[in-house]
């Protein structure tokens, strides 16, 4: 039976606004191109705030109603009217898609505010002219935004994968926004590729939706999830999970990241933190009717977000490199959120109040790396830096809040969304609790060892950069950054402080999300009970955070890092080689079957074909040359073929 949902009305019906506005700013920026250079930033930065506040007041309409009446649609348009392929373009307005909503326009504003300030910067430094290139910046950027809401706004699969294609290009573009650098290009070659592989598994998914249902409405499709068989339901969740770890960097998808910090600051914040890679996670929370019919498929989820998360951890404990330290911390903390919503009704809210707060810390974390960065020359090696607290006043403070909420200290926003996974995780049965719960809980220690160690590194001890000189030859002159950039990371440091509170205080957020993903189910009791959970993970945090002071707080920190060093850490240092086991398994193969298929399809198809012809050429040209024209030949020809007829009749005669 379809699921009944309200039409939009009244402030509602006005939502197709959240994305017009961003696509509308997009599409003048690249068309007004170098006309846009002195006021691009200003336009692209404005659509945005529009699109918030018409976010804010689309959620402010819903909170005035009552659970039931939340769950609403507004109908733009048909727009794959073919037989029994009926797809409407239409908008999901309920409590899930608002708060992603608040989210992507509420910190994108705050980071496209962010950009004016640090894109001047860079393009002064790097090109010589500010402005040169920001405009079209700024317009990828309004692009990303406006595919991300028609993402989380859709009202069915293919909606979906419309804005899911359409953050992979904005993406792809503004990695490789610095394209005459290798690195960049490549980084953005990889993510495209890398993210076309779980791009397909989430296609094929849908395919199969519509093969048994003929649908990919999400109403109809979740009201009648029940005719799916088993395998079907099964194949759905891991092809589904498939997309989700492209899009949000999980195992085995999660090489190209780290990758992706070749791209501007700005970008690492919007992108790589606070929204495009939380897509996956999205994707798993909004087909809950789905995962909560088959538990192998919410058991594939767990593995892999828990696999992750441990992944990231590790290998964010051996780079020097500021910005690809948080990428790998985002891929951890990306893992956490897997997790969390793998558990199903005791995990869901769970995992979208982590993504959140994640959101609003990480983006604080990344927008504090760029300001560093501004200061330093573009430098990202933290073995350079050192005592950056007093020279940075104002980014060390915002930066050190993002850094305690991330490593979950106390009443800060990590402390109540983290905690909470690691506690659901551990409420499950027999070797589930010890092995995810386990998992968990070892990644909070690691979690605050990197961080602790990214931390003493930047901002703590002596100033090794004054004993050195940047890439190209200059001083470096640390210094606070201008209020574009200083204002939005005060922001996002309040939201780091108060947000995981505000959201957990009376189950706020879970009861808010109710008519989306279910009521919020209480785990079990597992084999430790919550409160001493709650203390082991505040214990092993305090350990990581201990260990790191003792290695890198006590002396000095050689600027060059060791080359000679124990196989654990030149794993870590190779990314734990998953670059290489991925071109082992996948890419040389495909390019040994490539190239095996190319001297079949040369030597064998195409040999065929052209050695037919050329037999028939040679064979014409032979036969060609037996018509002479002369009466001798022809008669000399018949004598011949008479001799040989009357040979044939007499040998068969006798």
């Amino acid at each position: 039976m379809t699921e009944h949902v309200a039409q939009a009305t009244g402030i509602a019906s006005w939502a197709w606004l959240l994305i017009a506005f961003p696509a509308l700013g997009a599409t003048i920026l690249l068309l007004a191109g170098k006309k846009a250079r002195g006021w691009g930033h200003l336009l692209g930065s404005a659509t945005v705030i529009a699109s918030f506040a018409v976010g804010l007041a689309t959620f402010l309409d819903a909170v005035g109603r009552s659970p039931e009446e939340r769950v609403r649609e507004l109908h733009l348009f048909s727009w794959i009217p073919v037989q029994a392929l009926q797809v409407d373009f239409g908008l999901r307005l309920d409590p899930l898609s608002l708060v992603f909503v608040l989210l992507i326009t509420g910190v994108g504003s705050l980071i496209h505010i962010y950009s004016i300030g640090y894109m001047a910067h860079d393009q002064e430094h790097r090109v010589g002219k500010a402005n040169e290139e920001r405009s079209r910046f700024f317009a990828y950027l309004n692009l990303f935004v406006s595919a991300m809401l028609i993402l989380v706004l859709g009202n069915g699969f293919v909606t979906l994968y419309f804005g899911w294609e359409g953050v992979g290009l904005a993406s792809y573009l503004l990695i490789a926004f610095y394209q005459h650098r290798p690195a960049a290009a490549t980084a953005a070659k990889k993510a495209f590729l890398m993210n076309r592989v779980g791009d397909l598994g989430l296609a094929i998914a849908i395919f199969i939706m519509f093969n048994r249902l003929g649908t990919t409405q999400y109403t109809e499709v979740f009201s009648r999830a029940g005719e799916f068989t088993q395998p079907e339901l099964l194949a759905i969740a891991l092809l589904l999970l498939l997309g989700a770890c492209g899009k949000s960097g999980q195992f085995p998808l999660q090489a190209w990241l780290p990758d992706a910090m070749e791209g501007p600051t700005p970008v690492s914040a919007l992108i790589h933190a606070a929204t495009m890679v939380t897509a996956g996670v999205y994707l798993i929370a909004r087909s809950n009717p789905i995962y909560n019919l088959t538990p192998d498929g919410r058991l594939g989820v767990v593995i892999i977000g828990t696999i992750t998360l441990l992944i990231g951890c590790i290998v964010g404990c051996a780079y020097d490199d500021f910005k690809k330290v948080l990428a790998y911390s985002t891929v951890s903390q990306i893992g956490y959120m897997i997790l969390a919503v793998g558990l199903g009704p005791i995990g869901y809210a769970l995992g979208i109040m982590h993504l959140l707060t994640h959101g609003f810390f990480k983006a604080g974390l990344f927008l504090g790396a760029g300001s560093v960065m501004h200061g330093m020359n573009d430098e990202g090696n933290i073995r350079k830096m050192g005592g950056l607290r007093k020279h940075m006043p104002i980014t060390f403070v915002t930066w050190t809040l993002g850094y305690l909420a991330l490593i979950g200290f106390p009443f800060l926003s990590g402390y109540y969304s983290k905690d909470a996974i690691i506690e659901a995780a551990f409420s499950q049965e027999g070797w589930r609790a010890w092995v995810f719960g386990g998992a968990a809980l070892l990644g909070a220690g690691l979690t605050a060892f990197y961080m602790t160690r990214l931390f003493l590194l930047v901002f703590m001890g002596e100033e090794r950069w004054k004993k050195l000189k940047s890439a190209d030859g200059r001083d470096y002159h640390p210094h606070e950054s201008p209020l574009t950039m200083t204002v939005p990371m005060i922001i996002l440091a309040i939201g780091s402080v108060a947000v995981g509170f505000l959201l957990s205080k009376g189950n706020t957020l879970a009861t808010w999300l109710e008519p989306a993903l279910g009521e919020l189910q209480e785990g079990g009791h597992g084999p430790i009970p919550h409160e001493i959970v709650g203390w082991l993970v505040l214990a092993l945090s305090a350990l990581g955070a201990l260990t790191a002071y003792l290695i890198h707080g006590r002396k000095s920190v050689a600027v060059e890092r060791p080359l000679k060093v124990a196989f654990p850490i030149r794993a870590a240092r190779n990314d734990l080689y998953a670059n290489a086991i991925n071109e082992a398994i996948f890419a040389r193969p495909g390019t040994w079957l490539t190239r095996a298929l190319v001297f079949v399809d040369n030597k064998g198809v195409d040999g065929v074909v052209l050695g037919s012809a050329a037999l028939l050429q040679g064979s014409s040209s032979r036969l060609r040359r037996m018509q002479t024209g002369f009466v001798r030949s022809y008669a000399l020809s018949m004598l011949v073929g008479s001799v040989i007829v009357m040979a044939a009749l007499i040998l068969v005669r006798f």
